[in-house]
């Protein structure tokens, strides 16, 4: 892991850019919310049948200071803390007026978002970060192979998705963070640890951290997005260079901390199903399985190419 830490502490705050000092956060606690199996259920409930990005969905509580802020069909995470909170991902911009609502709806308020993280440099995620940071007043940070296309709102044309999907509206980053660093606010957290996992894009960054209830500490992993997806025609056995990260981010995904699973796709881990009981929201073997799973389709996918 690396030795460097980016870290907002109480006296911090404002020099480091963010909207309110740490002394005049609200201070909602967080055993104050609704348990966490019964919006998780409600959750999935409001989400039946529907999976479009924008598509409205209710907050649900995780576990501890976790929280689903996102839509049917895209996760935005929510890492709270007394001192301020941590915000993963934006879902598209049409979906950034849904994620302030939820965030309120909690009783949280948006301006007390200190840091804006994200998966991958798509629209689908980061579309909405242009007025996320606007709103809260937040730092984004960006891994360094995700900074170019945020700030630019352009796709890389490199990206195998080139073409296929739509850019996204133009945001200066305030940073970046290196594998292994943590952010944290405060001495108590919220913290949270980047992995650089590119493959499905040249930026893309799983996250993991620790949230507790209680003496009930579980490790969250949030996993990109590990598929090989391309424009129609596009050859993965032709470009090795993108080919070849894939199989050092299924070895880190595999060994990352992973007491609960979530994806930014929400259905690439079974999530509202998970939330609603109808399978085991923790399991520890969730990352190595979809690492393995996913190893496994685009080596099928390598096999179709070389086969025509």
């Amino acid at each position: 892991m690396s030795a460097r830490m980016i870290l907002i502490g109480a006296g911090l705050a404002l020099l480091a850019g963010c909207a309110t000092p740490a002394a005049e956060l609200s201070s909602h606690p967080l055993d104050a919310h609704e348990d966490a199996a019964a919006s998780m259920a409600a959750l999935a409930a409001a989400c039946a049948g529907r999976d479009g990005w924008a598509d409205p969905a209710p907050p649900a509580r995780i576990h501890g200071n976790t929280f689903h802020v996102g839509t049917c069909g895209i996760a935005v995470l929510l890492l709270a803390g007394a001192q301020g909170h941590i915000l993963i991902d934006s879902g598209p911009a049409e979906a950034a007026p849904l994620v302030l609502a939820n965030i309120r709806a909690l009783g949280f308020d948006p301006a007390d978002v200190m840091f804006i993280v994200g998966s991958h440099e798509h629209h689908d995620h980061m579309g909405g970060f242009s007025v996320l940071k606007a709103v809260t007043g937040a730092r984004l940070l960006a891994s360094p192979g995700a900074r170019r296309a945020i700030e630019t709102g352009a796709v890389e044309a490199d990206d195998p998705q080139a073409g296929l999907i739509e850019g996204m509206a133009p945001v200066p980053v305030d940073g970046t963070y290196s594998d292994g660093e943590e952010i944290r606010i405060g001495d108590e957290g919220p913290a949270i640890i980047a992995l650089l996992t590119p493959g499905h894009t040249s930026g893309g960054t799983s996250w993991h951290w620790q949230s507790c209830e209680g003496d009930a500490c579980l490790a969250i992993a949030f996993v990109d997005s590990l598929s090989a997806v391309a424009r129609d025609g596009y050859r993965f056995s032709d470009h090795p260079a993108r080919v070849a990260p894939f199989s050092a981010t299924f070895q880190r995904v595999a060994g990352m901390p992973c007491d609960i699973l979530i994806t930014p796709h929400p259905s690439a881990s079974n999530l509202f199903a998970r939330f609603a009981g109808a399978a085991p929201l923790r399991n520890p073997a969730a990352c190595r399985e979809l690492a393995a799973t996913m190893a496994a389709r685009l080596d099928a996918r390598l096999a179709q190419e070389a086969a025509r």
